[in-house]
């Protein structure tokens, strides 16, 4: 057998052993839409008499589109075949040797069962329950939420001495053209724009910059060099805007995601508070409840969620100082 396909079906085989679903999936990426949807029932091959459906390969690439990233989707197929084939063999194998009787291996189909029930229950009853009503809901809840903001659009020029910023300064003073000043003198990457650094808000730029171009008008260039980390500054504000909020299409996924992790939580606690939960190891149970106590008030899960969703809503810039000459 190629050794490409060996390596691939082996892969297969471990996470078609080990894979939950339902989180796996929100952040894996999609599997390209077939353009016809196959019968999962169609039989594709046959190994000892046992079918190999379509169904099952689906199983077999689920989760597995960053390994199969390189091969075409008849290639992934194949590799997933392969695996399939390999695991139906070697099972048949562990069943003739008594493999399935070890009470290690009814521990791991038990806890396997159970985990592939907790993905069923998420997907079916959690996920499923996130309507597109809410997501806009709660996207426009966060847009109404969010107090507005101003931003700013500059250019800037960049050099190694004040010296050298006064005499830039002073020839804008008499009329020279600041883009042409940018690209003939400016150390930045933003010299070939003329200095153009785009729109910023508060918080994206360092202090002693950012200070300046908010107070500055617009179409005016700075009377005295800035003085930042980077080097010594001359900027012009091109323009001042309220900073617009990002388009629904953006964050929407976000948002359903933030909105799973909530429904995700809100259920598992309401299940817990019904369940009769006995912790016998007592080291155990103190952890347990030291790491739960932590939590509160407001469950970490849901504060960070609300975080989240708030970060999406605003586009937050990095907690990162931004260097201008960037």
């Amino acid at each position: 057998m190629n050794v490409l396909f060996r390596r691939l079906s082996a892969a297969v085989a471990l996470v078609a052993l080990t894979s939950g679903a339902a989180f796996a999936q929100e952040t894996a990426p999609a599997a390209p839409e077939p353009a016809v949807a196959a019968d999962p029932a169609a039989v594709v091959a046959t190994v000892d008499g046992q079918d190999v459906t379509e169904g099952d390969l689906a199983l077999a690439l689920q989760g597995l589109e960053q390994q199969f990233a390189n091969l075409s989707p008849e290639q992934r197929r194949a590799a997933a075949l392969s695996a399939l084939i390999e695991i139906r063999l070697l099972a048949a194998k562990a069943e003739e040797e008594g493999l399935d009787d070890g009470e290690e291996f009814q521990r791991q189909m038990n806890f396997l069962r159970e985990r592939a029930l907790h993905s069923a229950f998420i997907e079916q009853q959690v996920a499923a329950s996130v309507t597109d009503e809410e997501v806009r809901a709660r996207y426009d809840q966060e847009i109404a939420n969010t107090p507005p903001a101003n931003e700013v659009r500059a250019r800037h020029i960049i050099v190694d001495s004040e010296e050298k910023a006064q005499e830039l300064i002073t020839e804008l003073d008499g009329g020279a053209d600041f883009e042409e000043l940018a690209k003939e003198n400016s150390t930045d990457g933003a010299a070939a724009q003329g200095g153009d650094l785009g729109y910023f808000g508060q918080g994206q730029m360092v202090p002693e910059f950012e200070q300046a171009a908010f107070a500055m008008e617009v179409g005016a260039h700075s009377s005295e060099p800035i003085q930042t980390q980077f080097g010594w500054h001359v900027l012009k504000v091109e323009d001042k805007r309220q900073q617009q909020p990002p388009a629904f299409e953006q964050v929407g996924p976000q948002i359903r995601s933030i909105l799973l992790r909530e429904r995700y939580f809100e259920t598992v606690e309401e299940i817990r508070e019904a369940a009769e939960i006995d912790i016998a190891d007592a080291e155990l149970k103190a952890t347990l409840d030291e790491m739960e106590a932590a939590a509160q008030p407001g469950a970490q899960s849901e504060s960070d969620a609300e975080a989240g969703a708030e970060g999406a809503i605003e586009a937050a810039p990095s907690d990162e100082t931004t260097d201008p000459a960037e």
